[in-house]
């Protein structure tokens, strides 16, 4: 611990981990919002449009993850955090500020961007700007502040909406205080912090490994002996300069299908499908269904809502806590497994028609599994197991596949609850978590404790 200067890896890394607070919240925040910006927009009688709002931050997400690799490599990891702060200010203002349907659009497309882009660079960075022994810890940061976004969302929202009186009718709550004003300050509370973000993001120095790939050695050795002694900043410093030394850098799709890298990067696209496909998500974005179909009322499944968030805080921590010690691989077969077994029982709990709190517990045993290991550790895998000399890209795939894989999940369940009811589809759910659980078994080694230079040897061992 003592030769790590932490006075100066904690105010970077948090720093970084606001891109993590500000998708989250930008991600939930619609929900809070539907009820009165669909009755102000006049669209509450078209699914089409209900659906094309509720998505639309999901094309800007595909888009951003996708630009950016190219983004991170060719302007820096820094760059890509200013980028992600005005994003979210921007669409935060437009957002609350539009009063056309297309105009509101536009704006969540705009924040999707940010959460597409933030979504690589946040935990990208902060791997590179933390050291072995703490990355694990460090870049699960990013997922915490994921969580602390969600939650702060749904407070905000339900803090600035009035009570809705009992059987108001559309015309009363478009009138509405709520209707006209509450769902444009659910928005714009977001571009504060966004602000602030953007503000604080000009202090945090850039990452040494995309420093030295730009052959800037003199600043990123200045940045190494910030983040922890003489001895440690040199070893780092031609560790990082090894493996860089041994390709040609830039941007480039066409290199991650290299046979050297290939395997690596599909890999890494395999989890991040397993991450959203493992089908945790759809108790956030399908609550109404899930709970609907254990008997809970409107106003118990809101309720419910607010305890899974409040378990998907806890349990964050607890990865946190574990990440370093317990190791990425052991916490990710814990979690397909776990998950593959809770859906089982809550499967057949769905199909001999159990109602209430048998229903709610093995959801909330769920996301508590889902948050101390493949939520977060996830990132974590993916930050650490691409090679420095196409990390950007990869990881600009990887965070693509994974907004796909969510865009299909989102797709296809309101399909698979009509097809196979609650029990059938969250069977399918536990089959793939099998999936999963045999891919990352046998094609995933342990990460923990390595620097990213012994990460990239051992992957293409």
């Amino acid at each position: 611990m003592g030769k790590y200067n932490m006075r100066f890896i904690i105010p970077v890394a948090l720093i970084a981990a606001m891109g993590g607070l500000l998708f989250g919240y930008d991600w939930v925040v619609i929900g809070g919002a539907k009820p009165f910006y669909e009755r102000f927009f006049g669209i509450t009688g078209n699914p089409g449009l209900q659906g094309f709002a509720m998505s639309s931050a999901l094309i800007g997400c595909i888009f951003g993850a996708a630009i950016s690799g190219w983004v991170t490599d060719q302007y820096g990891r820094k760059i890509s955090l200013l980028i992600c702060a005005l994003l979210f200010t921007v669409s935060g203002l437009g957002t609350g500020m539009a009063d056309h349907f297309g105009s509101f659009i536009f704006w969540r497309i705009l924040g999707g961007f940010g959460i597409g882009i933030a979504s690589a660079a946040s935990p990208v960075y902060i791997a590179e700007i933390t050291p072995p022994a703490f990355r694990g810890s460090f870049v699960s940061l990013n997922q915490l502040a994921i969580v602390v976004g969600i939650l702060a969302a749904q407070i905000i929202n339900y803090l600035i909406a009035e009570p809705v009186p009992e059987g108001a009718t559309d015309v009363i709550i478009s009138s509405s205080w709520n209707g006209q004003t509450g769902w444009r300050w659910m928005f714009w509370a977001e571009s504060f912090p966004a602000f602030l973000f953007f503000l604080l993001a000009f202090f945090v120095p850039e990452s040494p490994r995309w420093l030295i790939k730009e052959g800037k050695t003199e600043k990123a050795l200045s940045i190494l002996l910030r983040t922890g002694s003489s001895d440690y900043a040199s070893n780092a410093f031609q560790e990082i300069s090894g493996t860089l030394a041994r390709e040609k850098q830039g941007f480039s799709l066409l290199r991650l299908m290299n046979r050297k890298v290939r395997k690596v990067v599909l890999l890494g696209i395999a989890l991040a499908v397993f991450q959203q496909w493992c089908g945790i998500n759809v108790v956030f974005n399908y609550a109404e269904e899930v709970f609907s179909s254990a008997g809970y009322s409107i106003t118990s499944m809101l309720f419910n809502i607010v305890i899974t968030g409040i378990i998907n805080l806890i349990f964050t921590f607890v990865a946190i806590r574990t990440v370093d010690s317990a190791g990425r691989k052991s916490l990710m077969l814990i979690g397909s497994a776990g998950l593959a077994i809770t859906y089982l029982i809550l499967g057949a709990g769905y199909y001999f028609g159990f109602k209430g709190m048998p229903i709610l517990v093995m959801v909330v045993i769920a996301i508590a599994i889902y948050a101390m290991s493949l939520a977060p550790v996830t990132w974590v895998v993916l930050s650490e197991i691409f090679p420095n000399s196409i990390r950007g890209s990869a990881m600009a795939v990887a965070t693509s596949a994974l907004w796909i894989a969510s865009a299909v999940l989102v797709i296809t369940f309101p399909y698979l609850h009509r097809l196979l009811k609650a029990s059938g589809t969250f069977w399918v759910y536990s089959a793939i978590c099998i999936a999963g659980f045999l891919l990352i078994f046998f094609r995933l080694p342990e990460t923990k404790g390595k620097s990213l230079e012994k990460i990239e040897s051992l992957m293409q061992t």
